[in-house]
């Protein structure tokens, strides 16, 4: 539905909410990013004055209601991205996100209920027939003055994952956390919470925030790094040759990095797999950094030695197979680009590089961001780009180009048996060089007879 006519929807059930004798606001995320003049295509709606079975009753007059659950008092209208609630007092049950015990109360009040939320920009209410703000912790105050603030300190701490929400909105918003709730977080465990619920976050922060790094450096201000992303917080003082690295150490550079593809990644497929490929490239550095003796850093070999530590991070929060292969295989490949420029390689050493890749394309972005994150002169950096775009088109225009398959060797007279793969092999090393197709089609079948003599 458009969200236009999700609006309208809302201020029909405004209107009749309150000629039902009840109120009903926009709450929450809508009215924040409203404030700030931006668009939040999912409404929510808080009413308050009547019993939940006259908002059915009135819900069911104007649309087809679904109910999310009753116990919460929260109810959907199909088509719409419209969520209407009842106020509704919660009570810590266990250390879990999800341990409360929810009991609806449409005549607590609205101080009440907006108590309950977690930061102050998210607690403002705006009646939707008068238009009225109704802002009893200062929100309009913060979100003018750029601060992330908790509502009330003690149902705050009722809830962990709003750690990880105060960094996310930190980051989303480049907003500075109010010091009291920077200590808050700090108090906060963290670890009874659901992978799903880390994951959820961190995906967020990585693909809505123009500097995500702010999300890692506030979690990292409030001493919440290492529970769950104890790979980055290890780089933390993790040297690098500062004649390639005058940014700093591993996890500056990190940061850096995330930073640059954030800017990148409009030009990719899937911009969660591309920024978690930024995030964890140089974890490696953790295992494979070493101080020579004349004083010299480097990290051979990071970029295979990171996939161990890519793989323990994406699997605690439960990233799914797919991704992980995308970012394996980014993490292992990311210094190739520039090492291949480095040394002034043949065209074949980047047609394999692009064949080896899941996307050869948002490699070379990878590298690029690697590149910024250096603080590297990017006039610089034109040259090396255009040779590698270069390279690119010339694996484009190879991949236009017929190869031998299995087909052709069994024209040829060879019957299928383990020599086939070492021979297909074989003419994919020729196709990769640029060998024309009948030229390719010989050399196999001379080199399989050869191998088949043997």
């Amino acid at each position: 539905m458009e969200y236009a006519e999700t609006l309208n929807m809302a201020k029909r059930i405004g209107t009749a909410v309150k000629e039902a004798g009840g109120s009903a606001y926009f709450v929450g995320g809508f009215v924040r990013d409203s404030l700030l003049g931006q668009e939040c295509k999912d409404i929510d709606i808080e009413v308050h004055g009547i019993l939940p079975e006259t908002l059915e009753r009135i819900l069911d007059s104007i649309g087809e209601r679904m109910e999310i659950g009753e116990s919460f008092g929260i109810y959907n209208l199909r088509h719409y991205s419209l969520d209407i609630a009842m106020p509704r007092k919660e009570s810590k049950t266990g250390n879990g996100h999800r341990d409360f015990r929810c009991d609806i109360d449409p005549f607590c009040g609205t101080y009440i209920a907006a108590r309950r939320r977690d930061f102050t920009i998210n607690a403002i209410m705006q009646d939707i027939c008068t238009g009225e703000y109704v802002d009893h912790f200062g929100g309009r105050d913060d979100l003018r003055d750029k601060i992330i603030r908790h509502v009330d300190s003690e149902h705050f701490i009722e809830d962990p994952l709003r750690v990880l929400r105060c960094a996310r909105f930190a980051a989303r918003f480049g907003y500075t956390v109010a010091g009291e709730t920077q200590i808050l977080c700090s108090e906060m465990p963290l670890l009874y919470l659901a992978p799903e619920r880390i994951q959820g976050e961190l995906l967020k922060a990585l693909v809505k925030s123009e500097k995500p790094s702010i999300f890692f450096e506030t979690l990292n201000a409030m001493h919440q790094l290492g529970d769950w992303f104890p790979e980055l917080e290890k780089l933390i003082g993790v040297p690098q040759n500062p004649e390639y690295h005058p940014e700093g150490d591993a996890y500056t550079h990190t940061m850096l990095v995330l930073n640059a593809a954030s800017g990148l990644k409009t030009q990719v497929e899937s911009d969660r797999a591309f920024m978690l490929a930024a995030l964890l490239h140089d974890c490696g550095k953790v295992v494979s950094t070493q101080i020579k003796e004349n004083g010299k850093v480097s990290a051979i070999g990071h970029e295979q030695t990171g996939i161990q530590s890519a793989d323990a991070f994406m699997n605690r929060i439960l990233i799914d197979h797919k991704t992980m292969k995308y970012v394996e295989n980014m993490v292992s490949m990311h210094m190739r680009p520039h090492l291949l420029v480095a040394q002034k390689s043949r065209p074949k050493s980047f047609m394999k590089m692009f064949d080896e890749s899941v996307a050869p394309e948002e490699l070379l972005l990878l590298a690029k961001a690697d590149r910024m994150g250096q603080l590297y002169d990017m006039e610089r950096y034109k040259p090396d780009e255009q040779l590698l775009q270069d390279m690119l088109n010339q694996y484009r225009q190879l991949l236009e180009t017929p190869q031998v398959t299995g087909r052709d060797l069994q024209q040829a007279g060879f019957k299928p048996s383990p020599l086939y793969k070492e021979m297909l092999g074989y003419a994919h090393k020729l196709w990769l060089a640029g060998i024309p197709y009948d030229q390719m089609l010989r050399e196999t079948i001379a080199y399989g007879k050869k191998a088949a003599a043997k």
